[in-house]
């Protein structure tokens, strides 16, 4: 007893060591400042809420389509659809919701769906524009929030691989060890911004596995330098782990209401988010298209930009 003792003990020492050294290691290696890390083709763009950075490609009078990045992604991550988009002729634009990327952070730290369907709204008044619009996984939730909230300043929806659970229990709480913020950014310093670990956690989202590549790994990594990331995203955790209560865009019945063209496209293999979700959006949403990508996971953009983008253009096409 003694010895499995001193064992537990050892191990659970080992691990608080390797955690601090992940933090410390974090804390040294977010040095940068978005003026100086930022892409030279993206701009930061004022609005009611703050400094969205975007990126845009196409002609400016080229019908809008405004792209939403998943969790810990940012506006870089659409680089290949952007291009795709404007070849066709439509004026593309990927903004980064905060923390994520290289818009300003809210100085309250609110990150909440809420908030970020706010800043969506903000940055499409600031843009003049009644843009498509096209969110990814964690982003979906924030984007059907926003249309629901104002369907007329959205041309169409269309959700990929949306991460949207829906009639959550009241009582969603966070779990107990992840309350202490200080305890989330070790969290996030060991997983999220830990090159260590980039790799083998990008797959753990991708049906293709050979998809994670270092191009890939280093756009994604990008942001990860800026100052103060891993507590940013400490902050922004809770909303990325629990559903928010009491939104229109966590409750089923409000989905026969949404009010725009609606398309879905999903990845047939995706286990994050499995594909009975998106079978189920479309049943929800009346008119609403369904296209689901064969051997691609949760992350269509990743895994078969080709064939997503494809997929996307059909989709925008045929909108109304």
């Amino acid at each position: 007893m003694r010895f499995l003792a001193r064992l537990i003990l050892a191990l659970l020492l080992i691990t608080i060591i390797a955690l601090t050294g992940f933090r410390i290691a974090a804390h040294l290696r977010e040095t940068e400042a978005p003026a100086d890390l930022a892409p030279d083709d993206g701009r930061l763009v004022p609005t009611a809420l703050g400094g969205i950075f975007a990126i845009e490609r196409g002609p400016a009078e080229g019908p809008p389509v405004l792209l939403i990045h998943g969790s810990v992604g940012w506006s870089g991550s659409w680089r290949h659809t952007l291009d795709a988009l404007a070849a066709e002729g439509y004026r593309a634009v990927a903004i980064d919701l905060p923390p994520m990327g290289f818009s300003d952070r809210d100085p309250a730290g609110d990150y909440s769906r809420a908030t970020t369907a706010a800043r969506i709204l903000a940055f499409v008044e600031a843009s003049g524009a009644q843009p498509h619009i096209v969110a990814h996984s964690f982003g979906a939730g924030a984007a059907v929030e926003a249309v629901m909230q104002s369907p007329d300043a959205f041309a169409s929806l269309t959700i990929v691989n949306g991460a949207l659970p829906l009639d959550p229990a009241e009582d969603a709480a966070l779990p107990l060890p992840l309350r202490p913020l200080w305890v989330r950014e070790l969290f996030m310093a060991s997983t999220v911004t830990n090159p260590l670990v980039s790799r083998p956690l990008l797959q753990n989202f991708l049906h293709r596995k050979e998809a994670a590549t270092d191009d890939v790994l280093e756009v994604l990594a990008r942001p990860s330098h800026l100052d103060g990331a891993t507590e940013a995203l400490a902050l922004w955790l809770p909303a990325g782990l629990l559903p928010p209560a009491g939104l229109p865009s966590v409750s089923s019945a409000a989905y026969a209401d949404i009010g725009v063209p609606t398309a879905i496209i999903w990845g047939a293999e995706d286990t994050t988010t499995p594909l009975p979700q998106g079978e189920n959006l479309h049943a929800l949403i009346p008119d609403s298209t369904l296209i689901v990508l064969p051997d691609i996971g949760h992350i269509p953009m990743i895994e078969d930009p080709e064939g997503f983008d494809a997929a996307l253009i059909d989709v925008l096409a045929g909108m109304p």
